[in-house]
């Protein structure tokens, strides 16, 4: 199987959501099972079946993270250097609009645009990989096509 790169904040996140699932989120749902069962009749128990429903989604998240981590390469981004690769934090500036934007390009089960984390599969991070301080990167968007200047590149 493939390795996923990620960061060690992603990584360490997704620990901590395993260990909620696992420790409190698990618990408290078999016991809420328990209890509608107690109710009697389950063929018309509402909060039997939205337990039941609950608990297949957080067995099912379980899973996912127990298979994301089992596969997850962790990658220090201060051992990097030099060109855009994963892990660098890279300011830009839209060429047409002047704004200026940072982004930190990780692995996409940490990816999360509202806080600067940029999917490596994305777009835009793919046409950054390999650039350099002063390069013009040209981006296909589902917003159209847009350019952007490489104002710096940090490895923090």
């Amino acid at each position: 199987m493939e390795k996923i790169p990620m960061t060690r904040a992603g990584f360490t996140a997704l620990e901590v959501e395993l260990k909620q699932l696992k420790t409190v989120e698990r618990p408290a749902i078999i016991s809420a099972i328990a209890e509608a069962r107690e109710h009697g009749d389950l063929s018309e128990n509402a909060e039997y079946h939205s337990a039941r429903e609950k608990h297949s989604f957080i067995e099912g998240r379980v899973k996912e993270l127990e298979g994301v981590i089992s596969l997850a390469e962790v990658i220090d981004p201060t051992s990097l250097s030099g060109t855009i690769k994963f892990g660098a934090t890279v300011t830009l500036v839209d060429e047409d609009t002047d704004e200026e934007k940072t982004w930190q390009i990780v692995g996409e089960h940490e990816a999360s645009v509202e806080h600067g984390l940029l999917n490596i599969k994305s777009p835009i991070a793919r046409a950054l990989i390999g650039k350099e301080e002063g390069d013009s990167v040209e981006v296909r968007t589902p917003g159209g096509q847009k350019s952007y200047e490489v104002l710096t590149i940090a490895y923090v």
